[in-house]
């Protein structure tokens, strides 16, 4: 492995601005400084790529396949990616590993898409310090090219995108009185005894031209979150604002962090203050998330060492730029033969956006839906050759397509659940986004 220091900067933007031209450029965006997250992972060109559809046979081991490609590399404890793949696997992947037919409505990108790339620029915003990282299978002359670029950066020159409108507002994919009636639907199922909880979702769409970059910077400035992330693919881009993590791997030892239960923010610092208490208190938000957190133990448990899966963690508040949530932690160690594409066979889609039962409450979600969900609720995230892996649940993210942006947005149904409390929530988690990128209608 190489290793080639560079200045540290705060402005990954001007790095993956260095790179937007080669093929399938990424990056994985800590969201800083609105966001605390700790590393810029960047990367472009590819050595191989995957493509999965909805009907691909056991996903998660094609992208093993795609992974052994690249040899293993040692851990380095300020490194978490030192070549390996990078990508999203769309919420459509999941249904083979719960039972569930192949969902063949199409969507505008790939069910999934991961590159396998041979380097990553790395910012890591803990210790201050940025590097160009280079995998042995890297070719020599992209090492070259590579370290040229970045070694030219001008670092603190204002990063100028190209231009990017919205032709028209987002449409609802549902009215109001629809969003409650198939809220009302789900209640007849949890009280018949189906389902403890379902997220149910809806999506927005507009039509758009222009420049995405520029459109993502934008909306990184007033929503990132730390498991932000900007991926430009041939068929066409995902700008994701994601807060939520769903499993980081350090060798054996996993983590995931579900998000279950919201409360919008307000302007007022006492009336946000309480309405983040009030949230804290909440017993439908409590017994939300914990219906989750149970769930999430027994999916690690299905490949975790007996005994070793832990909540460390259990209704934490965290704030963001549009709403406060509760986030509860689960821990486990994975056995030294298993690999990440097992834990996600075992564990996708996550917890956090299907319900409880899992199995059921996806085929509810199915029926009341109308619509694939594609990206949303699956996850982006890199699986590294040195033992590291880390994705989010991509919520608060747009795909883009055909001159098509789509984003979407929902909420977790639970026994005492107002429709129009939810339908309100659903709209207070994406208003910003949708306020943000129609500031661009032209």
């Amino acid at each position: 492995m190489q290793i080639v220091s560079l200045p540290y900067s705060l402005n990954s933007a001007t790095a993956f601005a260095t790179v937007a031209d080669l093929p399938a450029p990424v990056w994985l965006d800590s969201g800083r400084p609105l966001s605390n997250g700790r590393f810029d992972i960047i990367s472009a060109d590819p050595l191989n790529t995957l493509e999965l559809s909805a009907e691909s046979p056991e996903p998660f081991l094609q992208l093993d396949d795609l992974t052994c490609e690249l040899c293993p590399q040692d851990r380095d404890s300020q490194l978490p990616f030192c070549g390996g793949a990078i990508g999203y696997a769309g919420y459509e992947l999941g249904v083979e590993g719960n039972y569930l037919p192949a969902d063949t409505r199409s969507t505008d990108l790939p069910a999934g898409y991961f590159g396998l790339y041979g380097w990553a620029y790395i910012a890591d915003h803990q210790l201050g310090s940025s590097h160009l990282v280079f995998h042995p299978a890297c070719p020599g002359r992209q090492v070259r090219e590579l370290t040229r670029r970045f070694e030219s950066v001008e670092w603190v020159k204002p990063l100028m995108p190209g231009k990017f409108r919205l032709l028209a507002p987002f449409e609802h994919e549902l009215s109001a009185s629809d969003y409650c009636v198939r809220i009302e639907r789900i209640l007849e199922y949890i009280a018949a005894g189906d389902i403890y909880q379902a997220n149910f979702t809806q999506r927005f769409c507009a039509p758009y031209e222009g420049d995405l970059f520029g459109a993502y910077l934008a909306l990184r400035t007033r929503a990132a979150g730390p498991f932000s992330a900007y991926m430009k693919l041939p068929q066409g881009s995902l700008l994701s604002m994601s807060p939520e993590r769903f499993i980081r791997a350090d060798g054996s030892s996993l983590r995931t962090e579900p998000i279950k239960g919201t409360a919008a923010r307000v302007t007022d610092p006492v009336k946000d203050q309480r309405a983040a208490s009030i949230l804290q208190k909440s017993p439908k938000d409590r017994a939300e998330n914990l219906m989750i957190v149970d769930l999430l133990r027994n999916d690690f448990s299905k490949l975790c060492r007996s005994g070793s899966v832990r909540v460390p963690e259990l209704f934490q508040l965290a704030s963001f730029a549009n709403v406060h949530h509760l986030v509860s932690v689960i821990t486990g160690e994975m056995p030294e033969d298993a690999a990440y594409s097992d834990l996600l066979t075992a564990c996708f889609p996550g917890g956090s956006i299907t319900g409880a039962p899992k199995r059921r409450s996806m085929e509810v979600i199915r029926e009341l839906e109308s619509s694939p969900r594609g990206i949303y609720c699956g996850s982006i995230g890199y699986i590294s050759s040195c033992g590291r892996a880390d994705t989010n649940i991509a919520i608060r993210t747009f795909s883009a397509s055909n001159g098509r942006m789509t984003c979407a947005a929902g909420g977790g149904i639970v026994a005492d659940s107002d429709p129009a409390d939810e339908h309100r929530e659903c709209l207070a988690k994406v208003r910003l986004l949708l306020d943000t990128a129609e500031q661009f209608l032209c």
